[in-house]
């Protein structure tokens, strides 16, 4: 399934709920998921949501409220060193150098997926097809809802919380 995947984003192509879920039930069977897990970024849509439901039982989700405006802001900012992969940001996390990576000395470049408008177009998606999973999973009760703060630190601190209560 994986490889299936990855010809889809080689060709620049999402990649199909059926291939998406399949990665998924198959990575859920092996040892490391038997007593417990976190999963980031899936379900995306609804499909994906029932599909989930019909292999495991789901005990919370997490919706990390952040604004438009922040998620902008912050992806736009990143930066990655093109030698060692180290991440940066320009408010946030940033080189002793500007432009230079601090572990390795390579240059700092901007992916081509935090570009503002590219991250315009995933939040576009976003509302379109992942939002909807909000009211999905408050009707189930499993919903917990986190506001984004700018330290990480509290914003982990807030998802404990929320998954405790």
């Amino acid at each position: 399934m994986r490889k299936k995947a990855q010809a889809y984003m080689d060709a620049g192509k999402l990649v199909p709920d059926e291939v998406v879920i399949g990665i998924i039930e198959e990575r859920l069977q092996e040892d490391d998921c038997k007593n417990g897990y976190v999963l980031d970024g899936f379900p995306r849509t609804i499909p994906q949501a029932e599909a989930l439901d019909k292999m495991v039982k789901i005990d919370k989700v997490i919706d990390l409220e952040v604004s438009d405006e922040a998620i902008i802001a912050r992806m736009s900012g990143r930066r990655v060193c093109e030698k060692c992969g180290s991440s940066y940001h320009l408010l946030y996390k940033k080189p002793a150098v500007e432009g230079v990576c601090t572990n390795c000395g390579g240059t700092l470049v901007q992916r081509k997926d935090d570009h503002p408008d590219t991250v315009l177009a995933r939040l576009e998606t976003y509302h379109k097809e992942t939002e909807p999973l909000v009211s999905y999973y408050e009707k189930q009760g499993k919903l917990v809802t986190v506001k984004g703060q700018d330290d990480v630190e509290a914003t982990t601190k807030a998802i404990l919380e929320g998954i405790e209560a």
